[in-house]
């Protein structure tokens, strides 16, 4: 189904992409939400969804590394307790009616933790909570390997209500948390489904993954100077909300 909008389709990644990257995520839910929606096989949403993900924070990850700002010690950690229960997850698998409303919920969750104060600058005085933030690294990834996400739209908002680091640590982790969980997650997902299968969704979602590319890309260096983020966070907030309940209807 790809290939019948790929236009209009291309255009809402692209857009999904510049939003999620000017607030320091990947965007994996919406990816797999649209294609849901856009009449993709639910079992291919995944790997499609993840390889869009690598694409848009890559970059970011980089970027990060080279300014300094990755805490690698944290990050590190919890990246590394995440990716095997995400490749886990990713090896999981479920019926369409479970899968929506599994993907559903997350989106639905993912709004919520997009609404979230975040705290600017820096993060003050950890709570003690903050140093239990590990243990929650796995269940995370390993939803996140289920759904075909990342995982760290849901990581990010924990940390910045701990004050685990300041914003700019947080964002840096979160982007380093979602490249390493999109990869072992795709890894997962290439063992269920076989390597003809990926081979055959990526090569007809390639105009979608050039579309996020340019999106991320765009979201990461111009689209914070255009409108402030909090801006940014709730109508992205508010497209995710509305997909998400669309998706927890017909599941």
């Amino acid at each position: 189904m790809i290939g019948a909008v790929p236009a209009l389709l291309a255009l809402a990644f692209l857009l999904t992409a510049l939003l999620y990257a000017s607030v320091g995520f990947g965007g994996g839910s919406t990816y797999a939400a649209l294609l849901a929606i856009s009449g993709l096989d639910y079992r291919l949403l995944p790997m499609v969804a993840l390889a869009c993900n690598i694409v848009v924070v890559a970059g970011g990850t980089i970027r990060f590394a080279r300014a300094g700002v990755t805490p690698w010690r944290g990050a590190l950690l919890m990246t590394a307790l995440a990716a095997p229960a995400a490749f886990l997850g990713g090896l999981i698998s479920i019926g369409e009616s479970n899968f929506m409303l599994l993907l559903g919920a997350s989106l639905v969750l993912t709004a919520a933790t997009m609404l979230l104060p975040v705290r600017e600058g820096q993060a003050g005085e950890p709570m003690r909570l903050a140093r239990y933030m590990p243990l929650i690294a796995a269940p995370l990834g390993f939803l996140a390997g289920v759904v075909g996400i990342g995982g760290g739209i849901f990581l990010a908002p924990l940390l910045h209500l701990t004050r685990w680091k300041d914003a700019r640590a947080i964002a840096a982790t979160a982007s380093l948390f979602i490249l390493i969980n999109s990869l072992f997650g795709l890894a997962g997902q290439l063992l269920k489904q076989g390597p003809g299968a990926f081979g055959g969704a990526i090569g007809a979602a390639l105009p979608l993954l050039v579309a996020v590319a340019i999106g991320g890309q765009i979201g990461s260096l111009m689209a914070v100077k255009v409108l402030p983020k909090r801006w940014i966070r709730w109508l992205t907030a508010a497209l995710v909300l509305v997909v998400g309940v669309r998706l927890l209807s017909v599941s």
